[in-house]
């Protein structure tokens, strides 16, 4: 009786301790399910805040590119202002001397004007701004064109580059002969020097003068 008392002992020691060693297992195997989970999902918490710190980053990639193009078009239109164009009111260089000009004369469309052109030889940019002095001679002597009441715009060449103005003077539709001009004394703005032009300007005979007068470089036809 006493051997079957400890085999019977023995066997329930033995059953409790397989039940604990099965709930160890269980648990251990638990905790690292636990510790797999945590892990993944430590993983994916640090690749999405790496994604969200590169979001910034193409922000301000667009942000580079708006700008890139903002500043093209402010530089396109710095270049456009930049460049002095014939007109534009804005001097760029010297004033155009006659040494570096080249004078020829051209019909205008309306009788009784002479259109004057003015080609810079030079080789840098040089400015005009005002009124030419235009003298007319012929045999019976010598006239000087008048100012008419044009503004005078800046006039910026560049080498190459021409301008003009416009002499007017009343056509002789008198029938008589008239007074004819064959030469003309041209002084550019500001300048001290002349050049003579040939020309045929033929003017009838009136009291006061011809009226002849002229407008400012840069505003021929």
């Amino acid at each position: 009786m006493r051997v079957q008392k400890f085999s019977l002992l023995a066997v329930a020691v033995a059953a409790g301790l397989s039940l604990t060693a099965c709930g160890g297992s269980d648990s251990g195997s638990s905790g690292g399910s636990d510790s797999s989970a945590s892990s993944a999902a430590s993983g994916a918490s640090d690749t999405q805040g790496s994604g969200t710190q590169s979001s910034p980053s193409q922000g301000s990639g667009g942000n580079g590119g708006s700008t890139g193009s903002n500043g093209g078009q402010t530089s396109g239109g710095q270049t456009s202002g930049g460049h002095a164009a014939t007109g534009a009111g804005r001097a760029s260089g010297a004033g155009c001397t006659t040494a570096h000009l080249a004078f020829s004369t051209s019909g205008a469309m309306a009788e009784g004007e002479l259109i004057v052109n003015m080609k810079n030889t030079g080789s840098a940019n040089c400015t005009l701004h005002g009124f030419p002095g235009v003298d007319l001679k012929g045999k019976d002597g010598t006239v000087s064109a008048s100012r008419s009441k044009l503004a005078a715009p800046v006039v910026t060449l560049q080498p190459g580059a021409e301008t003009r103005f416009t002499l007017h003077y009343p056509p002789n539709n008198s029938g008589g002969s008239g007074v004819t001009f064959t030469q003309l004394v041209v002084t550019p703005p500001n300048e001290t020097h002349s050049t003579v032009l040939q020309a045929g300007v033929n003017v009838p005979v009136t009291e006061g003068g011809p009226g002849i007068t002229v407008d400012p470089v840069g505003t021929g036809k």
